[in-house]
């Protein structure tokens, strides 16, 4: 079965979809668009930069998912992780885990983020493991494990200079103890988070480490350290730290992107997700012309304007400065972003017409434009470019 779409060809072969080539950028004149504005999700990328850490590590992987997979899609991007490795997965909330439980994933899935009570017995239920550091929330789950006659799955949060949820460093061993004799609860990991792990500097991150191994290790002599240990996270696991634990949290390097400046990923990972749109309108406007709301940007001389339909609704931002790729080439975005489009200056390109593909994060001819690029233009970093590309951004699973 062969598939033609976008300027790539499917071929269905032992259940999968591969692509034999791809055309850097195809010119959609007169042609019909199913959507507007779409990221292209490539499943081999995700495959690969798991397979890379599986291969590169003795700990058991699990792949963050929170988010929908930081705008990459929950459901395709786990699907393809466990095909390449992984054996667990992370979500920030109940209803996230709950979500790939109903759409059949059989996976340990680990909740990283508070859960209300009220959620507590249909996690139990879905065999969904939480994470938890309050002894009296604690009781409370015990109470409502023992209804049900069925174990809560913990996993410890210590905070180790984090700063944000889990118990303190130094009273981690009074909830441990009662972990361990709780009727209702099942004490089945110990974790911990790296606030600095990402920086040149790692001293601050073995300050932490240091915390949690003490830590590990009085569980260990009382003979309660539950049998999964995790701290690691991107960055930490890309600067070797060799922390070695027995599992480790892969997140933003699954999808191809650099957890910092000064943490990029192995040469052997690449980026997963290119965002595309196309120009909805091409006219050529006299000198003395005001572009947008507000007229932020007046035409210096007569030019050549597109509009594009993509806007801050989309996950396209209003501030900074942009430029997106037309026909291989940088344009500039001019005047305020509108909630659902924006406009570019296409004097560079006089052969751009309606339907000509626009690239936002992505390859196009010889250039590219990354996502660490988006960010660093938009003052923010790339976790949240790509996680806030908006549900009504169609997701095209290549």
């Amino acid at each position: 079965m062969q598939l033609h779409y976008r300027g790539f060809v499917f071929r269905r072969q032992g259940g999968e979809l591969w692509t034999p080539y791809c055309l850097m950028y195809t010119l959609y004149m007169n042609t019909q668009m199913p959507h507007s504005t779409w990221v292209e999700i490539e499943l081999s990328a995700i495959k690969n930069n798991v397979r890379y850490f599986c291969d590169n590590s003795n700990a058991n992987v699990m792949v963050i998912v929170k988010a929908n997979a930081y705008g990459h899609g929950a459901l395709p991007v786990l699907e393809t992780a466990l095909r390449a490795g992984a054996g667990w997965c992370g979500v920030a909330r109940a209803d996230e885990a709950l979500e790939l439980r109903r759409a059949g994933i059989q996976c340990p899935i680990l909740v990283l983020g508070f859960t209300p009570l009220f959620m507590i017995e249909e996690l139990i239920v879905n065999n969904i493991s939480l994470a938890a550091w309050d002894i009296e929330y604690l009781k409370d789950v015990d109470v409502i494990a023992q209804k049900i006659d069925l174990p809560a799955r913990i996993h410890l949060k210590v905070d180790t200079g984090m700063g944000r949820i889990g118990v303190d460093y130094g009273d981690a061993f009074d909830v441990a103890r009662y972990l361990d004799v709780a009727q209702g609860l099942l004490f089945e990991g110990v974790s911990t988070h790296y606030a600095r792990a990402y920086e040149a500097d790692i001293a601050p991150t073995l300050e932490q480490d240091n915390r949690f191994r003490n830590v590990v290790e009085i569980l260990r002599q009382a003979g309660i350290c539950p049998s999964i240990v995790h701290s690691e996270n991107s960055a930490a696991i890309i600067n070797r730290l060799d922390l070695k634990w027995n599992m480790i949290r892969l997140g933003i390097a699954m999808y191809g992107l650099d957890p910092s400046e000064d943490c990029k990923c192995p040469d052997d990972l690449r980026p997963a997700l290119t965002w595309k749109t196309q120009l909805s309108q091409v006219k050529h406007v006299p000198k003395g012309t005001g572009i947008s709301y507000g007229h932020n940007y007046i035409t210096s001389g007569p030019e050549i304007i597109g509009t594009v339909p993509t806007g801050y609704a989309d996950g396209y931002r209003r501030h900074g400065e942009k430029t997106v790729l037309v026909r291989g080439k940088r344009v500039p975005v001019v005047g305020t972003v509108c909630m659902d489009q924006f406009m570019v200056r296409l004097d560079s390109v006089p052969g751009a017409a309606v339907g000509d593909e626009v690239v936002i994060i992505g390859c196009q001819g010889m250039d590219h434009i990354s996502a660490e690029e988006v960010a660093l233009r938009w003052n923010t970093i790339n976790y949240d470019v790509v996680s806030s590309i908006g549900s009504r951004v169609s997701r095209v699973y290549v």
